[in-house]
């Protein structure tokens, strides 16, 4: 068949794009905003690429069109697909028909972390001789591409809340069915979709609902929302972690480094392994021993894990290394969140020691945008020695409260230029410099290494 994918650069559309492609599809796609790194792999991949949503990237009529959630009415080519009769389906939909049937899904779910646990996931499964299928919703860095179908039984799929599209408003979740699944954590966020925390929790409620009583649900002994979730109904067994050593839960984890670079995983309180890997921050030890306690529900030995995640080399924009200019270290971060924010700082914090550290951020989520989470944005980046906050063109509230209330040196720019300036006139040798944003932050990333060079 011709599939024709509206909204193709987006993290899970892009990798839906190359699981059709890999069934034997032809794929062509759509996008308003194409920049890499999902770009970049679907050129690599042949997938051939239009700028836009014009009616005449759907003539002549490709046998289906994968509509994504970001198309809405009055869009020229959604218009056009619905006037002319064309067959059409959502990402999640089509997923779960032509991928997912027949095999045992493994689900992560939560507000964060979701991308970087599902890569683990694939990853240990990987390790372990599964050979497992997977779609995850960014670029990893211990595969060629983020998404493959596999060779076994097993699928990892990042499992994420939002809608599925404009004429199924459920959760992409809801579509996966696993049978083993991630709950991370859960925070109010995706504002434009969700009224309040409540309704959240009823999209995840949806997902339980779906997981069978021979199934598996990893969640975390802290997070009293999913807790919540649970108590409205649960009929499979649950499986819990903790971050502090625990004998009361099934795996519970003992710093060795406080960064969280290196650290013990113990089994109901006796330590079974360790991990040493290039990783930080506690948000990443919980993800990892999500990850543990979903291996181990398909076969893979606790130690077996361990040694796996200790060569687990992470996912693209996930405090990922762009290079070191100057003794000067650049990464690139997805931050979407104030939590997001916080944790990655104080990872960075704790791996850094007295070094500065510089956090520029982009407000760039529909949640940040909105200014949902503005009063908690200035306590998020209390880590950073010096935060530059980027206020672009078209958001609804002035980001200038937030320097009223922050405690480090922060400052509003409206410049990319002046960003770039400031960095290259003040960092030194031995800085880093963190660039979170959930999009493209304008090529700030290499602008800035280009200029420090």
């Amino acid at each position: 068949m011709h599939l024709h994918i509206l909204g193709i650069c987006g993290t899970f559309m892009g990798s839906l794009a190359l699981l059709a492609r890999d069934l034997g599809h032809k794929v062509t796609g759509s996008d308003a905003n194409v920049y890499p790194p999902m770009s970049t792999q679907l050129e690599n991949a042949g997938i051939e690429l239009m700028q836009g949503y014009d009616r005449s990237h759907l003539q002549p009529h490709p046998d289906l069109v994968i509509v994504g959630n970001a198309m809405k009415r009055g869009i020229d080519a959604i218009e056009y697909m619905l006037n002319e009769g064309l067959p059409y389906i959502s990402g999640p939909q089509f997923l779960a028909d032509h991928v997912l049937q027949g095999k045992h899904v493994l689900g992560v779910a939560g507000t964060h972390g979701k991308t970087t646990t599902t890569t683990m996931l694939a990853w240990v499964l990987d390790q372990a001789g599964l050979n497992p299928g997977f779609l995850i919703g960014g670029v990893p860095l211990g595969f060629s591409e983020s998404a493959r179908l596999g060779g076994g039984k097993y699928f990892c799929v990042e499992a994420d809340e939002y809608d599925s599209a404009f004429f199924d408003k459920r959760s992409k979740f809801v579509h996966y069915h696993p049978k083993t699944a991630i709950l991370n954590n859960l925070e109010f966020d995706h504002a434009d979709i969700f009224d309040d925390l409540a309704a959240i929790q009823k999209q995840f409620h949806h997902l339980v609902r779906t997981i069978p009583s021979e199934g598996r649900i990893i969640a975390p002994i802290t997070e009293t929302n999913i807790d919540e979730v649970l108590e409205q109904g649960c009929w499979t067994p649950v499986v819990r972690t903790s971050l502090k050593p625990n004998t009361q839960v099934a795996l519970s984890a003992e710093l060795i480094n406080t960064d969280g670079s290196h650290f013990k995983v113990l089994e109901h309180g006796n330590v079974i392994g360790e991990v040493k890997w290039s990783m930080t921050g506690q948000h990443s030890v919980a993800n990892a021993l999500a990850t543990i306690a979903a291996a181990q529900h398909v076969g893979v030995s606790l130690e077996q894990a361990c040694d796996a995640l200790s060569n687990f080399g992470g996912v693209k924009r996930r405090m990922e290394l762009l290079g070191t200019i100057r003794g000067i270290e650049v990464y690139d971060d997805f931050a979407h969140h104030p939590t997001a924010i916080e944790t990655t700082l104080d990872g960075a914090r704790k791996r850094l020691g007295e070094r500065k550290l510089w956090a520029i951020i982009e407000p760039r989520s529909n949640t940040m945008r909105m200014g949902s989470h503005k009063d908690g944005l200035a306590h998020s980046a209390r880590l950073a020695d010096e935060v530059i906050w980027y206020q672009p063109e078209g958001l609804d509230w002035d980001l200038q409260p937030i320097i009223s209330a922050s405690s480090n040196n922060a400052e509003v720019s409206r410049s990319l230029d002046d960003i770039i300036a400031r960095v290259v006139n003040e960092a030194g040798e031995g800085d880093a410099v963190v660039i979170m944003s959930n999009g493209g932050f304008g090529g700030l990333h290499q602008k800035l290494i280009t200029a420090l060079s």
